[in-house]
């Protein structure tokens, strides 16, 4: 076994090695960028070295630096995590010129699958099942275009060197093929280095269903069972579970041994992902009809391994720094079985009210359900980061992996959401309450699932109100008197903030901003123990009256105002978070936020932005689709953005003329920079 190994990249994958290694007496070296000087990856290490500057092609992808920082603290072998060089050939061929073992496949492996218009064509001579599509070297944009035409629509886009949903394009209709085209190109090329594309049938109903394998350097490869990871947007994963719903064992079985030819083809080591298409023709409720095509094989560890870890019991990491030693695999086919069911959510610093537009800010509250660090539990959180942490623009949105184990698929599904309720994160925008939303769905509780299911159920999982005014605002009055009761001079009865009035009850008001939407609540003080009144409108219209009462249960900063609710005949248990003006509220139905607005603090504001079209995050300017003078309709493309690895269309927002561009093409711009001026028509 090595003694000492270099973890050439970032985030809670770097974590997670490094404790996998400890637990094995294997010392850990850390590679970090300027980002990343106070990372929880650097410090869960045993040494870390510097290697540039904040951007990846500054620090993370630059090979050389890191060769070096492994020959400067004698690292015997590199881990590539996943991402950055996790599936570059010249990488792994470089860590064996070094005298370094890859913890990977071989370069030969990575090579043959890393495009994936060559790993189509040597699984078809494999006889692999294929989706029916177009995997040629000439990529004239009207020979693609005729390929579409003649396989039908719709159709995907792919970026042969691509992966995680980046350089990917679903066509409808023939028209819209070439700007689809243009668009997944420049993509491939600024996230691969390599405009090729294949194209391919869109499968109708299709669930995304993944086989990890294992091989090791005696020529043995198992299947460790199945991963569906079919709830995705913008075809990015956002839940996975394990076993796959509905998976008869016939299907396993027959998957699992195409996996593992597919890995055999290639002579293929250490842990990888064949992920397959499986169509439905019979629909949701008939498993026996569904049929597989091979879709690609991603060469690495997956986001998603823990639930695999989770149903079987075994450490992954583990098995990899076993495999990449020397050593045979720790077991068998024939003696890996199936316990239980998991499911892995992943948290990400986005607005799924707003089209998945990344955020980046200070986690000022990151509080986390009981978990049990890296390993196979009830409930397990990987993660990087920590309470203070910044979410910058220059890395993959996610936060944190969630990651639940039950008997059954149903208790599963409890503990998720149990877990994720229990999630507080605040100081940027998330997807957590979203989860909530997707995991309650009947939809996903009945396991009806496809790559479609996130838009074929988007009126339940969007824009939802999980709280509501009346207990948002109750909470936010409550937490109000709850501190100044707190900041009361003891022992002093004029001192006392609890409303009482000689003669007259006392009623105060509270402004309130919810939704965008002016609301605002009278209180009465109840004068003598008499419970207070709380009366609340919006929109000159009566919303809820009733008492209210509520019990302090703790506070401080860390954990907020932690309260036991009762307002116009709702329980509730509620913690409050206030930043500012600005209140989250948490409650076991969800979250929300209430904004305790000071009129005066605000007047002379203001109202509206005008003609200006501002950055919704910062990144970079791709290209503008207009030009001054250009008259624009509502909801026409006027810009592309680039950030945390995506690209994000800016549309109009009503119809116009172009007045001025403020920015080119490459520049890098701040949330809330004036990217152009729009006179109104």
């Amino acid at each position: 076994m090595f003694q000492k190994i270099l973890i050439a990249n970032r985030g809670e994958i770097a974590c997670r090695v490094a404790a996998t290694a400890r637990r094995m007496g294997v010392q850990t070296v850390a590679v970090y960028s300027d980002a990343d000087a106070q990372a929880k990856h650097v410090a869960a290490c045993d040494e870390a070295v510097h290697i540039g500057g904040s951007a990846p092609k500054d620090s993370y992808l630059r090979w050389e630096r890191i060769l070096q920082a492994a020959r400067d603290t004698g690292a015997q072998a590199i881990h590539p995590g996943y991402g950055f060089l996790s599936e570059n050939e010249d990488f792994a061929r470089a860590c064996e010129d070094a005298g370094l073992v890859f913890i990977g496949p071989p370069a030969s492996a990575i090579a043959a699958m890393g495009l994936k218009a060559e790993s189509k064509r040597l699984m078809e001579k494999a006889g692999v099942p294929l989706v029916p599509g177009y995997q040629g070297e000439d990529q004239d944009p009207h020979l693609l275009q005729r390929e579409a035409d003649r396989i039908g629509y719709p159709v995907l886009i792919k970026a042969s060197a691509g992966g995680g949903g980046k350089g990917m394009r679903l066509v409808e209709k023939g028209e819209d093929f070439a700007a689809a085209l243009d668009s997944c190109k420049r993509e491939a090329i600024n996230s691969f280095g390599n405009d090729a594309v294949l194209v391919e049938k869109y499968v109708q109903r299709p669930r995304h269903i993944e086989i990890q394998v294992f091989g090791d350097t005696q020529g043995h490869v198992v299947y460790l069972f199945e991963r569906d990871c079919s709830v995705q947007r913008r075809h990015q994963k956002v839940l996975e579970e394990s076993p796959a719903p509905g998976m008869t064992p016939q299907l396993r079985q027959q998957m699992g041994e195409a996996a593992v030819a597919a890995a055999q083809a290639v002579g293929y080591v250490g842990a990888g992902t064949v992920e397959f298409i499986v169509e439905q023709p019979g629909g949701y409720d008939a498993p026996e009809a569904m049929r597989f095509y091979f879709m690609e094989m991603n060469t690495r560890l997956q986001v998603e391994h823990p639930v695999t870890e989770a149903i079987t019991g075994e450490d992954l990491v583990e098995w990899q720094l076993r495999v990449a030693a020397g050593q045979p695999l720790p077991k068998r086919q024939d003696e890996l079985q199936i316990h239980g069911h998991a499911i892995e959510a992943r948290i990400c610093a986005e607005n799924p009210d707003n089209q998945f537009l990344p955020a980046t800010g200070t986690l000022q509250v990151y509080a986390k359900p009981a978990h049990a660090a890296f390993s196979v539990d009830t409930v397990r959180i990987d993660d990087s980061v920590r309470r203070g942490d910044a979410i910058s623009p220059f890395y993959d949105s996610m936060i944190a992996k969630l990651i639940v184990h039950g008997d059954t698929r149903a208790q599963a599904l409890v503990r998720l959401d149990e877990a994720l309720a229990q999630t507080h994160i605040v100081g940027l925008a998330t997807n957590v309450q979203f989860l909530r939303h997707v995991v309650r769905s009947p939809a996903f509780r009945e396991a009806k699932l496809d790559t479609a299911l996130i838009p074929r159920e988007a009126a339940l999982l969007f824009d939802q109100e999980p709280v509501g005014l009346p207990l948002a605002a109750a909470a936010a009055v409550a937490t109000v008197l709850a501190r100044e009761q707190a900041q009361a001079p003891a022992g002093d009865p004029f001192g006392q903030r609890d409303g009482w009035r000689a003669l007259l009850a006392h009623r105060r008001r509270f402004d309130f901003e919810f939704h965008g939407q002016p609301a605002l609540a009278w209180l009465t003080y109840g004068q003598r123990g008499a419970p207070h009144r709380l009366a609340v409108e919006q929109g000159g219209n009566p919303v809820a009256e009733g008492e209210l009462t509520f019990t302090l249960a703790g506070a401080d900063a860390a954990q907020g105002t932690r309260l036991d609710l009762h307002f116009a005949g709702q329980r509730a248990r509620a913690t409050v978070y206030a930043h500012a003006e600005a209140l989250e509220v948490f409650t076991p139905q969800g979250a929300t936020r209430i904004v305790l607005a000071d009129p005066l603090a605000h007047a002379g504001e203001a109202t509206g932005e005008g003609g200006r079209l501002t950055a919704p995050m910062p990144g970079k300017v791709v290209s503008f689709a207009v030009q001054a003078g250009d008259a624009v309709k509502q909801g026409q493309s006027l810009a592309v953005m680039e950030a945390m690895k995506m690209e994000h269309t800016i549309a109009a927002p009503a119809d116009g003329t172009v007045a001025e561009l403020l920015y080119a093409p490459g520049d890098q711009v701040a949330e809330g920079a004036e990217l152009l001026r729009l006179e109104p028509a």
